[in-house]
């Protein structure tokens, strides 16, 4: 199967706010991108909608989520993972077996079923 794109081309200054007053900062940088049909007409939709005011705006929205969702995994892995690991590294005793971690997962199961019936 081809998939069709379309090339997107995306030019985005960096703003700082004054007050009321908005400032570009100095450098703005051009990329061009190649997107399924589907993608295209996505980004074209929410300018449409009026949520953005351009193709540039939904992507450095797509952007600024993609980076949110990325320190939020990182923050995951080092607050709660790596910890977690190093622990059960230290003492492998803590853990539980394959047919406990079975036994808990259909118990907790059982008890959801009971609860909506």
């Amino acid at each position: 199967m081809l998939l069709k794109h379309r090339i997107l081309q995306v030019q985005y200054e960096s703003v700082i706010l004054h007050g009321n007053e908005e400032t570009p900062m100095p450098s703005a940088n051009k990329r061009t991108f190649s997107l399924p049909d589907e993608q295209s007409e996505y980004i074209d939709k929410q300018v449409n909608s009026g949520m953005y005011g351009s193709a540039s705006e939904v992507v450095r929205a797509g952007l600024r989520a993609l980076q949110e969702r990325d320190a939020a995994i990182d923050k995951w892995l080092r607050e709660e993972v790596a910890p977690t690991y190093d622990k059960m590294k230290a003492d492998p005793s803590r853990g539980l077996s394959p047919e406990e971690v079975t036994a808990a997962i259909r118990s907790r199961h059982e008890q959801r079923l009971r609860k909506v019936s």
